[in-house]
């Protein structure tokens, strides 16, 4: 949190995007009894992973466990996690006339297994490790609403975004709004930062993203900074970096495409940043690992407001060993 100020701390912080995933073998101790959905469901469980995860690797936060869609379960959305596919949503929103199919989110009690994990997991950590929680910003969640999954080229968002502003415009707003309502119920329940996650925004241009992405995410995050810290996290694309930092946020979450250094500058010294090791280099031979470790901690070059993280999540096949010095690497660097 002293990170996320600006301020001085004695050690680099440091969490992992995923940390809390399958190349754990606590983790999959717990999945293999219990489908996906349901690990998320079951506020035990959600606990048990995310606080594991943070003790057996020594990271400086917790994140919550959860996933972002589930939350469009309540606004008509008809999702399922296929084995082999990820999440499938039956009923997309193909043409700008299905935006009126997205109902608003007008409680929060229908994702009450969040808050009530957000409450556990709270209780089980230690008092100086923060406990992160996030959500998918509006651009992604639409992606997903609008292609019916994932997606390489994201091609039927971007024809629907142009094809009709009004309807575009309906459907933004209904998932701000639930956005905001969203994050706002986890910093109540014990989160102490939240994490805007826009992982399909870089399939956009800079023009594009101004005109109809940014109004939004900037909605999400003035609404939601007043009640505690917001990390934008956006990747695939740097053209983006400087409209991603002026759509707000105390920390500037950045992916491994361009040196942290140079992501700073355009980020301006008002800003903490997040980042930014490429996921990849965990797969090298830890010599080599901690020597890319330490590269992006030249490029800090020692400032306050830098959290170390990687580029995105970390991947499934992932030795965990490999996780865990990165970790300690940081840690031993000092500031």
């Amino acid at each position: 949190m002293k990170a996320v100020r600006r301020e001085p701390a004695s050690v680099t912080p440091v969490w992992i995007m995923r940390q809390a995933g399958r190349y754990l073998p606590e983790y999959m101790d717990v999945r293999r009894r219990v489908t996906f959905l349901e690990l998320c469901t079951t506020p035990e469980l959600a606990c048990e992973v995310t606080v594991t995860a943070q003790q057996v690797l020594n990271v400086d936060a917790a994140i919550l466990f959860a996933d972002l869609l589930p939350m469009l379960q309540p606004m008509g959305m008809e999702l399922e996690y296929v084995q082999g596919e990820g999440p499938v949503i039956h009923n997309p929103l193909r043409e700008p006339a299905d935006a009126d199919r997205l109902q608003p989110l007008e409680s929060t009690e229908p994702l009450h297994y969040v808050f009530d994990a957000v409450r556990l997991i709270r209780r089980a950590l230690p008092t100086d490790i923060p406990l992160l929680g996030f959500a998918g910003a509006p651009f992604t969640l639409a992606s997903y609403c609008i292609e019916g999954g994932g997606s390489g080229r994201h091609v039927a968002t971007r024809s629907f975004m142009n094809s009709d502003p009004g309807a575009w415009e309906t459907l933004m707003r209904c998932l701000s709004d639930a956005v905001i309502i969203y994050l706002r119920e986890q910093i109540r329940s014990g989160c102490q930062a939240v994490q805007l996650f826009d992982s399909w925004a870089g399939c956009l241009s800079p023009s594009d993203y101004r005109r109809c992405v940014l109004p939004w995410t900037k909605r999400v995050i003035d609404a939601v900074c007043r009640d505690a810290p917001v990390i934008s996290f956006l990747t695939g694309n740097p053209a983006l970096l400087p409209a991603q930092r002026d759509a707000g946020g105390q920390v500037i979450g950045i992916d491994w495409r361009m040196d942290l250094d140079d992501a700073w500058k355009i980020i301006g010294p008002d800003r903490a940043v997040q980042g930014n090791l490429d996921p990849a280099a965990l797969y090298t031979d830890l010599p080599v690992l901690k020597q890319l470790v330490r590269r992006v901690l030249d490029q800090a070059g020692g400032r306050p407001g830098h959290i170390f993280n990687l580029g995105h999540g970390v991947m499934p096949d992932m030795n965990p060993d490999h996780v865990k010095a990165v970790v300690d690497c940081v840690h031993d660097a000092g500031t």
